[in-house]
């Protein structure tokens, strides 16, 4: 009988999508304000890409503490990613974005007024526990408040908001290089500061998610919540059925108020459900394929063409602060407009088409700049050649690769393939293995180009990724157009 209810609910939603429902601007702007600490996030990991060099001039920091300072960001998320699966369950997922929000205002005034490296570590500490509630939070929310047929539109804004943060650090390296040496890189990171005062106050007009409702046993709330974020009365009819399914609540309760029971055994629970022999093979397939996801997402290496943009121009044939950080804000660009193009298309395309076509552009494009740069290296050639175009537009491409389809699918993919009793706590693995990879990439990219050159770097990254073409066409099944309760069934 309960089965027969969720599939009576479910008949309207389906002939509803058929009929191509106009955008829920609602959901569109609740997931907008929620990934625009995406922005800050973007902002905070790649503004350290121009002003590095102004650093090193005005504190002496040395090639191996920039290092530090690009990778401790993305181990210190590791702590924020852990905290916000914490937070986002205990006191909500609105909640959560306000809190990162606050951090993101300390830590950008300590590195402000850093005098030595010690603070600007500190600061880059405090900022990267920011970056992953970022992380976390901010592909939950989306994916839990948005209807079926915009999931992959609204669940791909983080990334977008993440790339327009990147892009806006480019900005800001360019427009305050001209200032003093001591002034300049202060007020890249200083004016950071200023959108998280806004943000907090705007975060208090969305509404809370729908499934942590009904995780609290707040139905009316929950009720009322999707009626604002589905396309229609029935698909929001159907979305609370379904929650209500995997919560454990009866289907046929329609109090306002229940009480949903938890307890610490519960969680216990969630974590030998994934990793025990209590775990079924669809949920082992899932978690497997979130962690392996999020590893290549990184281990692809354009975490180095964000943070080290500058110096890899540099070794292309540019020489001057305007070419350098010029040509950063047209690979930023170029990042931005094609994480756009997969975010409005992913929904018709299919996230598998897009990942492929991005693996397969990555790889390409790494052997063109991979061959570019020994070209160079070959030649002595010091001054601009046709040999730095190429590798100037195989940095672009690069990034467009990643952008249509790595960059914004990893976060989608892994947030609607995981069942909602899992949420929490697989959303903050894959937070884990992206910030460990990305952090591995930070840390040791200097390291890695003085010891096999540059070009070998990119070579080793055309290989890593060529790997991870072979398991997203081998291991990663359609999600478009399914609901997110429906995915499990794809990986039992």
């Amino acid at each position: 009988m309960e089965e027969e209810k969720i599939e009576a609910a479910r008949e309207p939603l389906l002939s509803s999508n058929q009929g191509r429902p106009r955008k829920n601007k609602y959901a569109l702007g609740c997931g907008a304000l929620a990934s625009m600490t995406s922005i800050l996030m973007g902002y905070h990991v790649a503004v350290i890409s121009g002003a590095q060099k102004y650093m090193q001039e005005d504190l002496g920091v040395s090639n191996t503490q920039i290092e530090i300072l690009s990778g401790i960001l993305n181990l210190a998320s590791l702590f924020g990613s852990f905290a916000a699966s914490y937070t986002s369950d205990r006191i909500g997922r609105r909640a959560t974005i306000t809190i990162a929000s606050a951090i993101f205002f300390v830590g950008s005034l300590v590195i402000t007024f850093a005098t030595n490296f010690v603070i600007l570590l500190v600061g880059r500490f405090v900022t990267g526990i920011a970056v992953g509630y970022a992380l976390m939070i901010a592909p939950v929310y989306t994916s839990e408040i948005s209807p079926t047929s915009m999931r992959g539109l609204l669940s791909s804004l983080p990334e977008v908001f993440i790339n327009s943060g990147i892009l806006l650090s480019y900005v800001s390296n360019l427009a305050f290089s001209g200032f003093s040496v001591n002034i300049s890189w202060r007020l890249m990171f200083g004016i950071a500061a200023i959108p998280p005062a806004f943000l907090a106050c705007g975060i208090l007009a969305m509404p809370e998610s729908p499934r942590w409702l009904v995780m609290r046993g707040h139905l009316g709330e929950a009720r009322r919540v999707l009626v604002k974020t589905s396309d229609s009365p029935e698909e929001a009819d159907a979305r609370l059925q379904d929650i209500k399914e995997v919560v454990g609540i009866p289907l046929d309760c329609n109090e306002d108020v229940v009480i949903v029971p938890r307890s610490e055994k519960n969680k216990e629970n969630i974590w030998k459900e994934m990793f025990t022999d209590q775990s079924t093979p669809a949920v082992k397939r899932i978690i497997f394929t979130v962690i392996i996801v999020q590893f290549f997402q990184q281990a692809s290496g354009t975490e180095a063409v964000v943070l080290y943009t500058p110096r890899v121009l540099a070794k292309a044939g540019l020489k001057s602060d305007t070419e350098l950080l010029g040509a950063t804000i047209l690979v930023g660009l170029a990042k931005l407009g094609f994480i756009l193009v997969a975010t409005f298309t992913s929904d018709k395309l299919g996230r598998r088409l897009l990942f492929l076509l991005s693996a397969g552009g990555m790889v390409i494009s790494y052997v063109a700049l991979g061959f570019g740069l020994e070209i160079i290296d070959w030649t002595h050639e010091e001054n601009f050649s046709w040999a730095a175009v190429v590798c100037i537009l195989a940095v672009v491409a690069v990034v467009m690769s990643f952008s249509i389809g790595f960059g914004p699918l990893a976060w989608v993919y892994s947030s609607e393939i995981l069942p909602l009793r899992l949420r929490g706590q697989g959303a903050s693995l894959g937070t884990v293995m992206n910030r460990i990879m990305s952090g591995v990439v930070a840390v040791t990219f200097i390291s890695l180009y003085e010891a096999i050159t540059v070009a070998g770097s990119f070579f080793l990254f055309a290989g890593i990724t060529a790997i991870g073409w072979v398991f997203i066409y081998f291991c990663l099944p359609e999600t478009k157009g399914r609901s997110l309760e429906d995915i499990e069934m794809l990986f039992e």
